[in-house]
């Protein structure tokens, strides 16, 4: 597993961490003992790096983390959890007040004094420039209730407006192979910053695994069913906003590349790997339901992918996917 260091935390991660949001809810439902096999295999196949958040399953994800910390008190992992949507996404609430109850809610959660990474939750565009939204963080440091704190983006003017602050320690954006957005401008300035990126929703809500086909269906609870066209939140966050049949059709070329480029690999590892090469990405937080999944997604983390992968990526994505979403977030 290759590592890197995780911004201005100064913390060493693995390369491939793992998203926890499939742990909480919105997903399917997946059962506590099954939920711990996961976190298992992930530590054991090399994952030091855990990402969360308080609305996860209304605290599930936080406190399924905290249990598997209790048992394995010697890890080193570095968690990360995330602020700010337990309440209406508006400016005003994004207080020292509401800071103080939902970080004690999430270090209760995890079972921990202090919290080493909290991510403001993709909160409205006008926070990112108020300097008293960035006072209140800096408090929570001097309290000793968080170590470092960061943000988790929608949009790139967003990533470049929080990389600009001088104790933001990363930013969490959407990057895979249907969004290459941030490649132009935010992993630049978070590289000549010293900010960590955290890339999420890796494989574009599971299109870039090549599982998928027009005919496939998703549980009724699952966001991919019931956000699909941005009803519920951001669209951006389910199939990282691209029309589910052009990301079919996309991603089956893309596992057709995939497979003569590195007929080892799962497609779903390749998407990682590439991700994980592009220079400045701290690390990839692929989600996984079962112990296969989290060791298969870890793998990736020591794969190389040949030069010929990210011109296709490129090419398949000023073709079919920038159209639609380039100008969007």
């Amino acid at each position: 597993m290759q590592t890197r260091t995780l911004g201005r935390t100064g913390r060493t991660v693995s390369i491939i961490g793992l998203g926890t949001w499939q742990l909480g809810a919105d997903w399917g439902e997946v059962d506590e003992a099954d939920a711990l096999a996961v976190l298992d295999a992930a530590y054991a196949a090399g994952v030091t790096f855990f990402d969360t958040a308080d609305v996860y399953g209304d605290g599930r994800s936080e406190s399924l983390i905290g249990t598997w910390l209790r048992a394995n008190p010697d890890s080193g992992v570095t968690v990360a959890t995330k602020m700010g949507r337990r309440m209406p996404q508006e400016h005003a609430n994004y207080s020292l007040a509401n800071y103080r109850a939902w970080t004690d809610r999430s270090r209760a959660n995890l079972g921990v004094d202090t919290l080493d990474l909290v991510q403001l939750h993709c909160p409205p565009t006008s926070v990112y420039g108020d300097d008293a939204v960035y006072d209140a963080l800096d408090a929570l440091v001097a309290e000793g209730a968080i170590t470092n704190y960061g943000v988790s983006v929608e949009r790139v003017d967003e990533a470049l407006a929080a990389i600009a602050r001088p104790h933001v320690a990363s930013v969490q954006i959407i990057l895979n192979a249907f969004r290459l957005k941030p490649l132009d401008e935010v992993l630049p300035a978070a590289d000549a910053a010293g900010v960590g990126i955290i890339a999420r929703v890796p494989l574009a809500s599971g299109l870039l695994s090549g599982r998928y086909t027009s005919e496939t269906l998703f549980a009724a609870n699952d966001h991919r069913t019931y956000n699909r066209h941005g009803e519920s939140f951001d669209v951006g966050e389910t199939f990282s906003g691209v029309d589910y049949e052009t990301g079919v059709r996309a991603a089956a070329e893309f596992a057709a590349v995939a497979r003569e480029a590195v007929p080892a690999a799962t497609t779903a590892q390749a998407a990682l790997a590439w991700i994980a090469a592009q220079p400045g990405v701290s690390s990839v937080i692929p989600g996984a339901r079962s112990p296969e999944q989290a060791r298969s997604n870890a793998a990736a983390g020591s794969l190389h992918l040949p030069a010929s992968v990210d011109a296709v990526v490129r090419d398949l994505y000023d073709r079919d996917i920038r159209p639609s979403v380039h100008e969007r977030w």
